[in-house]
């Protein structure tokens, strides 16, 4: 009977559950299995991981550079995150009390608005000028950093770094093309004049005149009546004196002491004028009625470089217009205005102060016949 029960129980064994069998066992035959707890294992590892786990993510951490979950303090890293947010591209527009301890510096935030603000402690003073971009916090916009100037990708990639070695004498058969670009470009650029006297009857528009020189280059008109200079502070000036001889008569010595302050101011203005630079952002310009009443010292080379007249209106009785109207059948007013213009330059090129019958065959000759084939005028007039 033991035998079939031990031939039974080794067929009913394989067949059982790993407890029911360790049971079995126990029960009829006294045995005991050192089997491996792999449940409870299994079951401990679950729910202690990070035990076993840590050492391993500690090491992955300090690879990247991150202190393990014990030391980190979120509310230092959230103040330090905010401290070092992104700065604001803003531009310095104005500097106020530049000389003072305290100065306040304006800037200009694009498409939002203008603010009064202090330097950071990381800035110096010294290192802010006006029309310069900055950095500025989000909060207080105070500048961090000064920028430097924006340039236009598309602008540097066309930028010639030598300077070109080819002179006038290089290029041959262009000598009228050569005396254009000379006067349009090489003469303003090289030679600029520091003044301008514009004199004449009254009446003749020298006021008009600087006023509409003001308007299209876009410059600040100061009307000076007196010794009343601005500051060169302006980003681009015309000073017009008006009535000139006023404060610069010549100057004599008769112990007068309204003349002495006269010709003290005169004194001022011509120092006022050596400390100009020809090229700066300063023009100046003066308008009289008695340019002979006027002292030598101002109207020599470098303070007065320029001397327009502004004389009455009068008509060169050389010039027969009926024939030059005959010569310009069914052109526009744009084409008459273009003649004009070119016998204008034909008088300059060739140092004369009027134009003459002459300049504006020329002219005629050079606009009106030299578009002829394409303007459309004459088949307008056909169709019509």
């Amino acid at each position: 009977r033991k035998k079939r029960k031990s031939e039974t129980c080794c067929v009913i064994v394989p067949f059982l559950a790993v407890e029911e069998a360790a049971y079995f066992s126990r029960r009829h035959f006294n045995l005991t299995f050192n089997m491996p707890d792999y449940l409870g294992d299994s079951q401990r590892k679950t729910k202690e991981p990070e035990k076993d786990d840590a050492p391993i993510r500690c090491i992955k951490e300090s690879d990247t550079g991150l202190a393990p979950p014990a030391l980190w303090d979120l509310a230092a890293d959230k103040q330090t995150l905010q401290s070092e947010q992104p700065l604001q591209v803003a531009r310095c527009t104005k500097i106020i009390n530049a000389d003072s301890e305290d100065p306040k510096y304006i800037i200009n935030v694009k498409q939002f608005a203008k603010f009064v603000v202090d330097l950071s402690d990381q800035v110096a003073p010294t290192d802010i000028e006006e029309g310069m971009r900055v950095g500025v916090d989000r909060n207080k916009y105070q500048i961090h950093i000064p920028l430097p100037p924006k340039i236009d990708p598309t602008v540097t990639m066309m930028q010639v770094e030598e300077k070109p070695d080819v002179t006038y004498s290089d290029v041959g058969g262009c000598k009228e093309q050569i005396e254009k670009l000379r006067e349009v470009v090489e003469t303003p650029l090289l030679h600029p004049p520091k003044g301008v006297l514009l004199f004449g009857p009254p009446g003749t528009g020298k006021t008009l005149c600087a006023r509409a020189v003001a308007n299209r280059t876009d410059a600040c008109f100061i009307r000076v009546i007196g010794s009343e200079l601005m500051a060169r502070t302006k980003k681009a000036c015309l000073i017009f004196f008006d009535e000139i001889d006023a404060i610069g008569g010549a100057r004599f010595d008769d112990g007068a002491g309204g003349d002495n302050e006269v010709q003290r101011t005169m004194l001022e203005l011509i120092n006022q004028l050596d400390g100009f630079d020809p090229r700066g952002n300063i023009k100046v310009l003066m308008a009289t009625n008695r340019p002979d009443t006027l002292d030598p010292a101002l109207m020599r080379p470098g303070r007065l470089d320029r001397k327009i007249e502004f004389s009455l209106p009068d008509l060169e009785r050389d010039i027969r217009f009926e024939l030059l109207a005959r010569l310009c059948p069914n052109s526009t007013g744009a084409e008459i205005r273009s003649v004009c213009t070119e016998a204008g330059m034909f008088a300059i090129r060739a140092r004369r102060k009027i134009a003459t019958e002459k300049d504006f065959l020329e002219a005629v000759n050079k606009v009106i016949k030299s578009y002829a084939k394409f303007s459309a005028t004459p088949r307008y007039m056909t169709y019509n």
